[in-house]
């Protein structure tokens, strides 16, 4: 895709983890040598393309930005079969972006997953580790519970102990105590 590639789309991926962890997002700019007015430039192309008319959709987009898929793996959940495609990202070298499809290629859920041989210890509920560990990581802690924010590039978990994860895209950007 003209103008977007792997580097731009982790571009693209922290234009919407700035609202949570702009201080985050600002230490990850350098690492990808990129500046300020290239992430906006990224998110713009990226959101010119979500609206084009003309531009690729679903997996199609995705597969023009990122190439082809790391890896393909056919999944069968109840009586529907899915694809599962993984890319790495240069920002995160332990971790992939998830692309779970339906078919025609419709996008079912994207998000950063946990690559096989990662070095990041596993989470628990008193041990989480932001900016390195994925929602699959703590959803599966006994008693997570899974809490749907409403917006697509978010998630929250909420532990025992007044403990809740939030997640965007997948990837863990804040941990908080409620007062009980």
């Amino acid at each position: 895709m003209r103008g977007l590639a792997r580097r731009e789309f982790c571009l693209v991926l922290l234009r919407r983890m700035a609202d949570l962890r702009p201080d985050l997002v600002a230490d990850a700019l350098p690492r990808l040598g990129a500046t300020r007015a290239e992430a906006h430039a990224a998110h713009t192309t990226w959101q010119a393309l979500q609206h084009a008319p003309r531009a690729p959709r679903g997996l199609t987009l995705r597969t023009a930005v990122l190439g082809p898929p790391e890896e393909l793996e056919d999944r069968r959940f109840g009586d529907l079969d899915v694809q599962v495609r993984r890319w790495p990202l240069p920002l995160w070298p332990h971790l992939s972006w998830q692309v779970l499809t339906g078919p025609g290629g419709s996008v079912l859920d994207e998000h950063l997953v946990r690559m096989p041989g990662s070095p990041v210890p596993p989470a628990s509920p008193g041990d989480l580790l932001v900016w390195e560990h994925v929602l699959d990581d703590v959803v599966g802690l006994p008693d997570a519970r899974s809490v749907d924010p409403g917006v697509v590039t978010r998630w929250e978990v909420h532990l025992p102990g007044g403990v809740r994860a939030a997640f965007v895209w997948g990837l863990l950007q804040q941990v908080s105590r409620t007062q009980r």
